[in-house]
């Protein structure tokens, strides 16, 4: 059995949401057609159901959440051009606070628009996300006795990885209700080892079943965007010179330490794919199950 931990879903809200979670509770679907090829039982977690199709507000949500409810935090301030940006986009409005988000230059017209939809204040700034975030972190910083502002990490937070956790918890809720067992391992995608980070943690939580602390994970990349399996290598975080994938809105130069230090602790196996075999997954995924990832 294989479950894909990043894959979205229905419209029932989970019971533990309350003011900190803006997340929907995503069905856990049974792939025969990609059971049929690799001649195992594969469990997809379909969370490209969520608001945004993406994992993201799982952890966004919280973390923007805990800053409001509990700092007074007014101004939430990001540097993603990608889905982290717009689920602070998308919970900012909902919590009924100022939302400003750095870009780089290559971010989409299409991203950029569905930031401003949910009121978001959009600047450009840099040409990649680094040079994005710095600026991101000057303002988020600078003094403004009228103005809380915070910045929200895409991926690297300890709230966040917190909030990724339960997708571990619907997973294991999932199963145990339908019956079905343990998997042999758990698929992971890996950009900068936020949502690695929160469903390794969600394995070890009390509250799931310890069989889970026993079941592998698979860490997949791309090729020209494997830095955590570079920095699994060296034993530590280390800093890729340049982002050449074809997903370049995805990747990280570094990934966070947390996702290195779940290596010490937890099996985690990684796995680099080419941006082609990355494409065509894409294409067989919509043509198999008529949605898009």
């Amino acid at each position: 059995n294989i479950s894909f931990a990043n894959c979205r879903c229905s419209i029932i809200k989970m019971d533990e949401g309350k003011k900190y979670y803006f997340h929907d509770e995503t069905p856990l679907f049974d792939s025969t057609v990609i059971g049929s090829k690799v001649r195992k039982r594969v469990l997809l977690k379909m969370d490209s159901f969520q608001e945004g199709a993406s994992f993201k507000i799982r952890g966004i949500g919280y973390f923007c959440a805990k800053l409001v409810h509990d700092k007074g935090v007014n101004h939430l301030v990001s540097s993603s051009g990608g889905n982290a940006g717009y689920a602070t986009s998308f919970v900012g409005k909902k919590l009924g606070v100022k939302v400003t988000v750095f870009v780089p230059i290559t971010t989409k017209p299409l991203a950029i628009a569905a930031m401003q939809r949910e009121g978001a204040d959009v600047i450009i700034s840099g040409s990649v996300w680094d040079e994005a975030h710095s600026k991101a972190l000057e303002f988020a910083t600078s003094l403004d006795p009228n103005d809380r502002r915070e910045y929200i990490h895409p991926f690297d937070h300890p709230l966040i990885h917190e909030g990724h956790t339960t997708l571990i918890t619907e997973i294991d809720k999932q199963l145990t209700s339908n019956n079905l067992p343990m998997p042999d391992c758990l698929v992971v995608s890996v950009g900068g080892g936020g949502l690695l980070c929160g469903v390794v943690q969600g394995m070890h939580l009390p509250t799931v079943r310890p069989e889970w602390q026993q079941v592998p994970v698979i860490a997949v990349e791309t090729t020209g965007a494997a830095s955590y399996n570079e920095a699994v290598k060296a034993g530590k975080p280390v800093t890729l010179d340049k982002i050449t994938t074809i997903a370049n809105t995805l990747g990280a130069k570094r990934v966070c330490d947390q996702s290195v230090e779940w290596s010490k602790n937890h099996k985690i196996i990684g796995a680099v794919v080419t941006d082609e075999q990355a494409v065509n997954a894409c294409k067989s995924f919509a043509a198999d199950h008529r949605s898009l990832v």
